[in-house]
């Protein structure tokens, strides 16, 4: 049975992981037949309130992201890509905030070394890589000397930041995938566009079933 290794950045969009691309991400694996074990940096930062886009308190990345896995999660520098054939990136605001701050320093960013690390080891290694909505900027900041194709979908402005990295964008829709055969990586918009939830569900299997292909 294939492994993939999913790496999360919270619960929630606004700081986190945008929840309904991690769950799609889980069921789609699932459906897929494969076996999943889910990361996340072990970091205190500042919390989002999701109703008024106000500071909260500290919180655990962790300990959030566990909420959506049902409490099975390990800390990103745990993850050791020997042990599986693939990794996940689903996105929400915090890929761009801590597993870097491309928010903050668009295509000039720092990427979180545990997930540098991982990135460029499956890479590496000529295993799959796959990203979703904002977190192909994370991926583009790390490959972008190799020229990796990406999508974030339309948004011009986040992709010139991205194409600024070496790494070359492609438009999509929110139900489809751009598939980097030559670097192996894959990548759905998700939601970068503002779009109903069955749709991002629709891009994020279907690029989920290339890539477990591929793995």
């Amino acid at each position: 049975m294939k492994k993939i290794a999913v790496v999360l950045a919270g619960n929630g969009f606004k700081d986190g992981a945008e929840i309904t691309e991690a769950v799609s991400t889980l069921i789609g694996l699932s459906q897929l037949g494969v076996d999943y074990k889910a990361f996340a940096p072990d970091l205190d930062v500042t919390s989002t309130d999701h109703i008024s886009g106000d500071e909260g308190e500290k919180r655990n990345v962790l300990i959030e992201s566990s909420r959506i896995t049902r409490g099975q999660i390990e800390p990103l520098s745990a993850l050791d890509p020997n042990d599986f054939d693939g990794v996940v990136f689903p996105g929400g605001f915090g890929a761009a905030l801590h597993l870097c701050d491309f928010a903050k320093s668009g295509h000039k960013c720092t990427v979180l070394k545990e997930a540098e690390s991982a990135i460029k080891s499956f890479y590496e290694q000529s295993k799959p890589i796959a990203a979703f909505c904002i977190a192909p900027a994370l991926v583009a900041r790390v490959l972008g000397e190799h020229a990796v194709e990406v999508t974030i979908g339309n948004d011009k402005e986040t992709a010139s930041e991205i194409e600024k990295t070496g790494a070359q964008h492609v438009e999509c829709a929110v139900d489809d995938f751009v598939t980097d055969r030559m670097n192996k990586v894959i990548t759905s918009p998700a939601y970068m566009y503002e779009e109903k939830p069955h749709l991002v569900f629709t891009g994020i299997t279907k690029a989920l079933k290339e890539f477990v292909e591929m793995a």
